[in-house]
């Protein structure tokens, strides 16, 4: 049995579909090249068939990228499946990946069908997928809660009709370890030709055992892992990539797989995930976590001092956690910018690299320093922000504590036209969101507004969250800004424009 372990990184489809984590196309080919900078061996870029918006963004990112195989997710029908063919061909090795489910419960309740219908549906389903490649992927969805003789004919099935590659998913996160690895076993010793495809996990992280279950199927003889980066996904989220890569090496000597992740490349590639999707890595969270590698205890401080493997099992370089001292500000060269830019992993044209320089220069002007942090931050806000239909110009806010109510003048373009308008609210973010919603002639619905310093000091960058819903669409909106109420602005005027663009693609 091969030591290989493919990573089949879903980021860009189940980890998409986390509430607050949805990407425009720009946002997603960023972050697909970071994915192949990285090291994946298959990225899932979306479901071609759930809307135009999402075709056209696996499109993009399948034409896009070159040395990594991309694949499309679609159900076990024929239009899903052309649909998704349509989207992927284009890619330097484009991947079908079907499913359908298998569990009792949903075959009875969700799709209301016979275990010999779904057998069919499966066996046509990948065998008419196979006539457009030889590269397809089956997955037996609610694997873990299958009857597990049943999954192992439909693995067999699946690979008589042309499947190169079977996933066994933990859909819900219902299994345990050690009960997960022996059914993956079993499958693969119960199906007669298991030997002429790759095994593969998907697992969810419901009650936080979804790592352990995929490196349980891995020690099982399953070599594919499907997980995302930090781990979102659907309810509780998915595997994350970055646990399962850096317990197969840090314990190389119990797993003894391979995999081709380069790890230093770990943290930057969670760090600009967290800046595309406005939401912080949490201070605890393994491998990447502003935590992860923090000593607070005498004990432990005392045994860094003199050997640091007394407390860490891994290094923070290891992962791409490097600290940089400043190394940008305002007398800094166009090329010393472009420099620093490639450095982060960033492909811009010249155009781009003079945004971005004009903005260096803006910012160093109000901050004493400028991190790395701060320059991603610009790059987000400044280069890979959709096209506004709504943008900010300018606004100003009064508030105080004697009793007048706090307001804001705001001053902005709606479709090129300059507009203004004066209002007043409960709080001067409360004024500017008012003053802007009634601008635009809106009344969105504030679900959520969060907050971040993108780096450490009093003058640091604020990066501000908030998710709007209005119609029955939810969007999310990102801004920052030295200036944390001009942050805020951007952020719902953010949030505005992907909701335009949202009824737009609609119509």
């Amino acid at each position: 049995m091969s030591d290989k372990v493919f990573i089949f990184d879903t980021t860009l489809r189940d980890g998409e579909q986390s509430p607050g984590a949805t990407m425009n196309m720009r946002e997603k080919i960023r972050l697909a090249r970071q994915l192949e900078i990285l090291g994946v061996d298959i990225m899932e870029a979306g479901f071609p068939a759930a809307s135009q918006g999402d075709f056209e963004a696996v499109k993009a990112i399948a034409e896009t990228i070159k040395d990594v195989q991309v694949a499309g997710l679609c159900r076990a029908i024929q239009p899903d499946i052309d649909r998704c063919w349509e989207a992927i061909k284009g890619a330097a090795d484009p991947r079908i990946h079907t499913f359908i489910a298998t569990s009792p419960v949903h075959m009875q309740y969700k799709l209301r069908k016979s275990p010999e219908q779904v057998i069919e549906m499966a066996r046509e389903a990948v065998k008419y997928a196979a006539r457009y490649t030889s590269n397809v992927e089956f997955s037996a969805e609610d694997a873990s809660r299958s009857d597990w003789d049943f999954l192992a004919r439909v693995v067999e099935t699946a690979i008589d009709a042309g499947a190169t590659t079977i996933n066994i998913p933990d859909t819900v996160g219902y299994a345990q370890p050690q009960e997960f690895g022996e059914m993956v076993a079993y499958v693969m010793e119960k199906a007669s030709n298991s030997h002429k495809a790759i095994f593969s996990v998907h697992c969810h992280n419901d009650l936080g055992l979804a790592v352990a279950n995929t490196l349980s199927a891995l020690k099982a003889g399953a070599r594919q892992a499907e997980v995302t980066i930090s781990g979102i996904g659907e309810r509780a989220g998915n595997a994350a990539l970055e646990e399962v890569i850096m317990a197969m090496r840090t314990r190389s000597g119990y797993y003894q797989l391979e995999n081709r992740i380069k790890t230093e490349q770990l943290f930057p590639t969670c760090r600009l995930l967290s800046m595309i999707i406005g939401q912080p890595i949490p201070p605890y969270k393994a491998i990447v976590g502003p935590n992860a590698f923090a000593h607070e205890s005498g004990i432990h401080q005392d045994g860094m001092l003199k050997n640091r493997e007394t407390y860490e099992i891994m290094t923070p370089e290891s992962v791409g956690r490097l600290k940089t001292d400043i190394v940008l500000g305002k007398h800094s060269g166009r090329n010393a910018i472009k420099g620093k830019v490639e450095e982060l992993g960033y492909k811009l044209d010249d155009e781009q690299i003079q945004v971005v320089f004009e903005a260096i220069k803006g910012l160093a002007d109000k901050k004493e320093k400028v991190y790395d942090e701060d320059v991603e931050a610009l790059i987000l806000e400044e280069v890979f922000r959709i096209p506004d239909k709504f943008r900010l110009k300018h606004l100003s806010v009064q508030a105080s504590d004697v009793g007048v109510p706090p307001s804001s003048a705001v001053v902005m373009e709606v479709n090129g036209e300059e507009k203004q308008h004066t209002t007043f609210g409960v709080g001067p973010i409360d004024a500017v969101f008012n003053a802007i919603a009634q601008i635009v002639g809106r009344n969105p619905q504030l679900k959520r507004y969060t907050v971040n310093a993108i780096t450490g000091g009093s003058d640091a960058q604020g990066e501000v969250t908030v998710r709007l819903e209005e119609n029955g669409m939810e969007t999310v909106g990102r801004g920052s800004a030295p200036d944390i109420i001009v942050a805020s602005a951007r952020a719902y005027l953010n949030a505005l424009n992907r909701l335009a663009k949202k009824e737009q693609e609609d119509k």
